[in-house]
């Protein structure tokens, strides 16, 4: 074979090759890249919260529990148990309902031991300072006692002594309030109460231990029966009025003795007004007091007591001496007679 007709042949293969890569691309489909779908990514906000720690501030009592000051909240009944400290297998309860007039004390007690003989209840405030609420009625070993005190922060203490002045370690006590539940302790404070003036005589009325007091008599008074006394009321108390309504053996050999005052002036500051039962040897004993409170014109004392005869008498003392004076200092402010 010429190198001329060589050449057409290897000419002729490449074009047979070429035309045969060339029919096979044209039946080869051609894809298209469907178009990209775009990803949406939803963010879904994140909130934070951010807890601020509440923090309860609980003033810790005494370590021994002796410390127990609450505050009772108005017009609301408030039960309370009593602790028994130098009195064993003792139960106490007392209820306690403070309103716009004071705050009215009611205890019970059962389990008291034989020898027990007296029991009188106190009140404790966040200064301290002690008042004197009254006996409590003792018979088969049940103890019963109802007041009314102008104090709404305070704590209980049952005492065999009658002229407590001093809530110490010192101090025998019988029963002491425990704090509710739900109830924070009052802190302690130092600070005194109230303005105290020095004893003074106002002209026209006479110190109360200058004169005696007159008995009323009261074997002579019927037993469940109620003598209603009135009180003609000089000094600062002129003007107004009081009831007062005794009634003898009313629990065994108590008398209780209920004094409702009308139209009451208020004192004159750092002064309070006490009533006292006075007995036949001329012993005082502290029934209860007033307190000033600002638009309140009445007030109430209701008290026991184991004297078999007494007088009534209702001084003006000083604030800031009351809760120690055993005996009646100040001016003599009424004058206590049996209505004919």
């Amino acid at each position: 074979m010429s190198k001329r007709t060589k050449g057409i042949s290897i000419l002729a293969t490449v074009l047979l090759i070429l035309a045969a890569a060339t029919a096979v691309a044209a039946q080869t489909p051609t894809t298209t890249p469907a178009p990209e779908t775009p990803t949406i990514v939803t963010q879904t906000p994140t909130t934070t919260i951010t807890q601020t720690p509440t923090t309860v501030t609980k003033t810790v009592q005494n370590p021994d529990g002796s410390y127990t000051v609450i505050e009772y909240p108005l017009k609301k009944e408030t039960v309370v148990d009593l602790t028994p400290v130098a009195i064993t297998n003792a139960k106490g309860v007392a209820t306690i309902l403070r309103d716009d007039t004071g705050t009215r004390v009611i205890v019970n007690m059962t389990d008291v031991p034989a020898e027990v003989k007296a029991i009188n209840l106190y009140a404790v405030d966040d200064t301290g300072t002690i008042t004197s609420l009254g006996p409590v009625v003792l018979a088969n070993g049940t103890g019963k006692f109802s007041a009314t005190t102008p104090l709404s922060k305070f704590m209980l203490i049952a005492a065999p002594d009658e002229s407590l002045t001093a809530y110490d370690p010192n101090a025998k006590i019988y029963f002491r309030s425990a704090v509710p539940a739900g109830f924070a302790v009052i802190p302690h404070s130092t600070s005194a109460k109230g303005e105290t003036v020095s004893a003074s005589t106002t002209p026209g009325t006479t110190p109360a231990s200058v004169t005696t007091v007159p008995m009323l008599n009261i074997p002579v008074f019927k037993k469940g029966d109620e003598t209603k006394i009135k009180v003609n009321f000089s000094g600062a108390m002129a003007g107004a009025r009081a009831n007062v309504f005794i009634e003898p053996h009313k629990n065994g050999k108590e008398t209780e003795v209920n004094m409702r005052f009308h139209d009451l002036k208020q004192a004159p500051d750092g002064k309070v007004y006490v009533l006292w039962a006075v007995s036949a040897d001329n012993q005082f004993f502290k029934l209860g007091e007033i307190y000033n409170a600002k638009g309140r014109n009445e007030a109430e004392i209701k008290a026991n007591t184991s004297l078999d005869d007494f007088g009534l008498l209702v001084t003006m003392e000083d604030a800031g001496a009351i809760k120690t004076i055993v005996t009646p200092v100040g001016d003599r402010l009424g004058v206590i007679e049996i209505v004919p």
